[in-house]
């Protein structure tokens, strides 16, 4: 799980709103990108950095763009069973109220459909066959 979502070139091929992603740097501990989100004709872009802390997590903190912040945590945690207990956090705020306000009434709705995508991608590539 820590190289899927470590794996952030790959986020437009799964991830709902992500337009388009480009790396502008890229090492085994962190990386450096600016990605579009887009919805319903708004598109934004901001910039983020990467920190890779590899098995145990990923952590994503702001540079620049349309939030007033914004970080969010994934922590991998081995289960007995082989598998993965995926802890994730996220902390943001947008400087446009429009955007905040939007945000605030599909937030539960986006953060579902976003973990939905993660694990459909998990199961596409590491998924046990029947």
């Amino acid at each position: 799980m820590f190289a899927l979502v470590s794996d952030i070139a790959h986020y437009p091929d799964f991830l709902p709103w992500v337009v388009a992603l480009r790396i502008r740097s890229d090492s085994e501990h962190e990386a450096v990108a600016d990605m579009i989100v887009g919805f319903k004709g708004l598109r934004e872009s901001f910039s983020c950095r990467v920190h890779k802390d590899r098995p145990d997590s990923v952590t994503v903190s702001y540079i620049d763009g349309p939030m007033r912040h914004l970080t969010n945590e994934w922590h991998f945690v081995p289960t007995e069973d082989g598998g993965c207990r995926v802890d994730f956090m996220v902390d943001f705020a947008f400087r446009s109220r429009m955007f905040e306000a939007l945000a605030g009434q599909m937030f539960d709705k986006a953060l579902r459909k976003m973990i939905a995508a993660f694990e459909a991608r998990a199961d596409a590539l590491y998924g046990v066959a029947a």
